[in-house]
């Protein structure tokens, strides 16, 4: 399996040659039936011949139009601690998407950290979820996670984000870009949001804008950045972000956008002396372990630096003897939040009005 940013090369066209073209025209023909799939798929829910389920409960959908990082788990911990404030029982319901059978995934993990208060069903049939969701846990409101593509489960508002530094996914579909369906989709969309904004100037985020605005031209528009917190370790202490200004870190990730994980920890100041990007939903195996201490004793950083995800998975306080340290952040919106929160608004409000079993 190839690192991200090599696909990314190969995608966007910066891997030249012979290589690289024949790559790119055998993933243009096998985008060819991934498209033809996804868009009868689309037209049958469209037209009513493929059933929807409604939840007694409202269900709002973080989702995305490609695949990798938009920072779909930032969105969730934000819009869940929302709907907690305003008093209401949450539950996120995903398909948990590379867990082993039995358990769950990194993500899962990460929520579980940051959301203690909120439960997190996984399972494929979402619908299945929902249910359990309101009968069993009395839930008023359910957050799909990961769920734009998911059509069968009935949502009262979707909400899409697109990543600042591709966001149309190279204006390809799967495997050729990184699209998972047409930008036409957007027009299913309640709330558009630029992850990553600050990654690129205003010309840029307005030039997406518009697009967007051809596709949803009723959508809500957001803009965010993912704004660094603290730095954490496996046992929970917290450090502050100035330890990282000008000291040498080696740095892994094993997420969908290694690019903005990057981008973050230069912003920080630390001085990035060794990096190492896995797949999506890597399992970190002994021998990943033993090369990431190797190349980090090398470059003689001072500590490991990772994100949230990684840890959880992770689970360990030093590699090779080098502190592990990850990198947690937070959602921080620069445009649109006042928007974002009316539209919220009727769902809180008919949330409020869920008849509940009692448990």
């Amino acid at each position: 399996m190839i690192s991200p940013s090599k696909f990314q090369d190969i995608a966007s066209g910066r891997q030249r040659g012979v290589a690289g073209s024949l790559a790119r025209l055998a993933l243009r023909a096998a985008s060819i039936p991934y498209g033809w799939g996804v868009g009868r798929r689309n037209r049958r829910y469209d037209c009513g011949r493929a059933e929807i389920v409604r939840s007694p409960a409202p269900v709002v959908s973080i989702g995305n139009l490609t695949v990798g990082g938009t920072g779909k788990t930032p969105m969730v911990q934000w819009l869940a601690r929302y709907l907690r404030q305003q008093g209401l029982r949450v539950a996120i319901l995903s398909r948990g998407y590379g867990a082993d059978q039995g358990g769950v995934n990194d993500e899962a993990l990460e929520l579980e950290l940051s959301l203690p208060d909120v439960p997190h069903l996984q399972n494929p049939d979402r619908a299945a979820s929902a249910q359990v969701a309101v009968e069993e846990l009395a839930s008023q409101i359910l957050v799909l996670d990961d769920g734009f593509q998911h059509r069968r489960l009935a949502r009262d508002l979707d909400v899409v984000l697109l990543d600042a530094s591709q966001p149309f996914g190279f204006d390809y579909l799967l495997p050729r870009g990184l699209l998972r369906e047409s930008p036409t989709g957007l027009a299913r969309a309640g709330v558009v949001v630029l992850s990553r904004a600050d990654m690129v100037d205003q010309h840029a985020r307005q030039a997406v804008r518009r697009r967007v605005q051809a596709y949803a031209p009723r959508a809500v528009w957001c803009e965010v950045q993912h704004q660094p917190a603290e730095l954490l370790d496996s046992s929970g202490r917290r450090r502050p972000l100035a330890d990282l200004a000008g000291q040498p870190v080696a740095a892994i990730c094993g997420i969908g956008n290694p690019a903005g994980f990057r981008h973050t920890l230069c912003s920080l100041g630390a001085a990035l002396v060794a990096w190492r990007e896995f797949p999506d939903h890597h399992d970190y195996r002994r021998e990943d372990l033993e090369q990431i201490a190797a190349i980090a004793r090398q470059a003689n950083a001072v500590a490991v630096v990772c994100t949230r995800k990684d840890l959880v998975k992770l689970r360990t306080p030093t590699i090779g003897g080098i502190p592990l340290q990850a990198l947690a952040v937070e959602l921080k919106f620069l445009v649109g939040e006042r928007d974002f929160v009316a539209a919220l608004q009727p769902l809180v409000d008919q949330a409020g009005n869920v008849q509940l079993p009692d448990l």
